[in-house]
């Protein structure tokens, strides 16, 4: 399984049956849309209609399974939204027999019943920029100690190349916040399960 981040909170997650588009929002950021036909493509929040031919679009809370990948979306706050509102989804992936969780802007304060839903997790991607945008290092260390990932890849961290709507903290900033050192800077992410090790560890992906 290969993994790539091209900002904001865009990843890739691909096998060998399907490629995995999260949050693909880069034209509303200054850059080019990563999208093809036949991606199964996960928004975690507000999005612009997507224009490829796709097997799978998901935006809302539900179960869903395609080429042997199982996806579960979870309702949540996001990070903006006021109490009780629920606009944002989370998503658990089942890919490759690793668990990944996409949190997107979500509120850090997640419910019993949200944590029960979420269960083990291996990988957990969240963005970090934090200035009242999105979730900050004190909210990443509470996701941390809730959901006990095995390793975190923080995303939405500032980058001159995008033009976010709320400037962003740069990643060294979050790296300081969080106090841990990455276990490795990488373009690529190349996983198994073989890889993961017990104690909660941090990944950079450089931007693509």
């Amino acid at each position: 399984m290969d993994i790539q981040f091209y900002g904001g909170n865009c990843i890739s997650i691909a096998n060998k049956q399907a490629r995995i588009v999260v949050d693909d929002n880069l034209a509303d950021l200054g850059k080019k849309s990563i999208l093809k036909n036949g991606d199964v493509v996960l928004y975690t929040g507000p999005h612009s209609v997507s224009q490829v031919e796709s097997p799978l679009v998901v935006s809302h809370p539900g179960e869903y399974e395609v080429s042997g990948i199982a996806i579960y979306g979870i309702a949540a706050r996001a990070h903006m939204d006021e109490a009780g509102n629920k606009d944002a989804t989370m998503y658990k992936i089942l890919i490759d027999d690793i668990r990944i969780l996409v949190t997107g802007h979500v509120y850090p304060e997640l419910s019993e019943r949200q944590l029960e839903s979420i269960g083990t997790v291996d990988v957990m991607f969240v963005p970090t920029g934090g200035n009242g945008y999105t979730v900050d290092s004190i909210g990443v260390l509470k996701l941390i100690k809730k959901i006990e990932p095995k390793l975190v890849i923080p995303t939405h961290y500032d980058d001159k190349s995008l033009r976010y709507p709320v400037p962003q903290q740069a990643l060294e900033q979050v790296i300081t916040g969080l106090s841990m050192e990455p276990k490795e800077t990488v373009d690529k992410l190349r996983l198994k399960q073989s890889d993961l090790g017990e104690m909660t560890q941090l990944v950079v992906l450089k931007l693509t």
